[in-house]
């Protein structure tokens, strides 16, 4: 599986991950309704929306004269897929310097008790 660095760019901020959690949580939101649980403004929430959007994490649907945000569940499991494909990468990294450790270490051990 190929890493989108763009998702992953995008989940990166702390900001727009709580304003998925919120997604999730509560169902559509707008960007009003979301700056007043964040603590940042009104428009930072719209920039970090258009973010969201542009790598398909949520989607907008226009209300009268609002967008209402909801999160895309498909493009939000892409991006668990591939957490989770990255997370086994790098167990299997670390288990292996793991074992490198292990033998360098062993080699000092019995170097040094003869």
């Amino acid at each position: 599986m190929v890493v989108d660095d763009e998702l992953w760019s995008a989940i990166g901020d702390p900001i727009r991950r709580t304003m998925i959690d919120l997604l999730l949580a509560d169902g559509p939101g707008t960007a009003t309704s979301l700056s007043r649980r964040l603590p940042v403004t009104r428009q930072a929430v719209s920039k970090h929306l258009a973010v969201l959007d542009r790598v398909g994490l949520i989607h907008a649907e226009p209300v009268g004269r609002e967008r209402h945000y909801q999160v895309d569940e498909a493009q939000l499991a892409r991006a668990v897929a591939q957490l989770s494909t990255v997370g086994a990468t790098w167990d299997a990294r670390l288990r292996r310097i793991k074992r490198i450790a292990e033998t360098i270490e062993r080699h000092r051990t019995n170097n040094q008790g003869g």
